[in-house]
């Protein structure tokens, strides 16, 4: 409940304890008018203590009431004013006792336990043994007076007991909610954290998968061109022609990347076509094996990655020259992707910062498969990539 609800509620229900107040006010000074004992000069003296009760309830009470939690020291002088006008009169006139129905719930509203229950002693007790030590009533008439008031009083004690522990109970209900509502927020934070960071890792593993592997292509064509210019022109045009296309790779990789959208490789296009336009940008064979079907978005994505960075990572660090080959099987319910080099190899457990291997683990993780480098300083690379797909539907 919104907080505008709750104070739209609570004030409801302090118009009916207001109401409520008024009644009782209203019903004791009727019945002390119109009461047959004692005589008239009695009752208007007993009806005009009443009176002020009225401002000082409006001044004073109503705001204790309304404090959360209520001033103490306040609230013990506005029921010591309450009670120098409420006990005279009901000494004077016993239908006075009547307002007790309104003293005792603001005793138990304002104070602590133990002074509401001396409180409410006063209220119910004071007033007929002052009454009996001023009229000296019959002894029939006292007892019946008194046990009266020992109901009244055990009465008022259980009924004011019971509600201060339903008020402490909701308030450590609303303790309770307050902390949850905390938590939830808390968690909502930590939750939109968590996939900004996620966010920003799967950002950092595309941005390396294709524009930093693209810039590096381009990087190496023109080392390649430099070196070819003076003795082997055709080469150096080739490798020209290669530099424009990976430029324009790249470019739209960033615009992919940018929508949101499948690599520019596999748009329009099968995993086949892309990962031999890949293989001839990086001089490597492509070999594909297996009843070859369309498949979902993620394992084929993730395999075009896989590729990506290995053939990079084999054209950055396996020396030159050096054999690259690719491999790719359809089974039924496999895709199995595999680059391999003939180069100087290195110690995977050597390898202990970027976004390559790391990253492409991750990847074939996220879609339930596995990534398996094989390499050894002089016997080449090896980089396998399973990943599952659905089953191949058989006619």
């Amino acid at each position: 409940m919104s907080d505008a609800a709750s104070a739209y509620h609570w004030e409801r229900s302090f118009r009916l304890w207001d109401t409520y107040f008024a009644l009782i006010w209203v019903a004791t000074v009727a019945s002390v008018l119109t009461t047959g004992q004692p005589g008239w000069p009695l009752r208007a003296v007993a009806a005009a203590l009443l009176v002020p009760l009225v401002p000082l309830y409006v001044v004073t009470g109503r705001r204790l009431i309304r404090g959360d939690p209520p001033d103490q020291r306040q609230a013990i002088g506005y029921l010591a004013a309450a009670l120098a006008l409420v006990l005279p009169s009901a000494v004077l006139v016993g239908e006075t006792r009547l307002l007790a129905f309104a003293l005792i719930p603001q005793c138990f509203m304002t104070l602590r336990l133990r002074s509401a229950l001396v409180a409410v002693a006063v209220v119910n007790l004071v007033p007929v043994a002052g009454w009996a030590l001023l009229w000296r009533p019959g002894a029939r008439d006292v007892a019946f007076n008194a046990l009266f008031s020992l109901v009244s009083f055990v009465f008022s004690i259980a009924v004011g007991i019971w509600v201060i522990r339903i008020i402490e109970q909701s308030q450590d209900r609303a303790e309770l909610i307050a902390e949850l509502d905390a938590s939830r927020h808390e968690v909502g934070r930590l939750s939109e954290a968590h996939g900004a960071l996620a966010e920003r890792e799967r950002l950092a593993r595309e941005i390396h998968d294709t524009l930093a592997q693209g810039f590096t292509s381009l990087v190496m064509l023109i080392q390649a061109v430099e070196a070819e210019l003076e003795h082997d022109l055709p080469a150096a045009r080739r490798h020209l022609r290669l530099m424009d296309e990976t430029a324009r790779q790249n470019l739209a990789e960033a615009r992919a990347l940018v929508a949101g959208g499948a690599p520019a490789d596999l748009d329009g296009a099968s995993l086949p076509d892309a990962l031999r336009r890949l293989a001839t940008r990086h001089d490597a064979a492509l070999e594909v094996s297996g009843p070859v079907r369309a498949l979902p978005a993620g394992p084929e994505v993730v395999a075009l990655r896989a590729c990506q960075e290995a053939l990079t990572n084999a054209r950055r660090h396996a020396g030159s020259p050096v054999t690259v080959g690719v491999s790719v099987t359809y089974a039924d319910e496999l895709l199995t992707v595999s680059v391999r080099d003939d180069g100087c190899g290195f110690d995977p457990a050597a390898v202990r910062s970027g976004y390559g291997l790391a990253g492409l683990r991750a990847r074939a993780v996220e879609v339930g498969g596995t990534a398996e480098v094989r390499s050894a300083p002089g016997d080449g690379t090896a980089v396998t990539v399973r990943l599952p797909v659905p089953r191949r539907e058989t006619p």
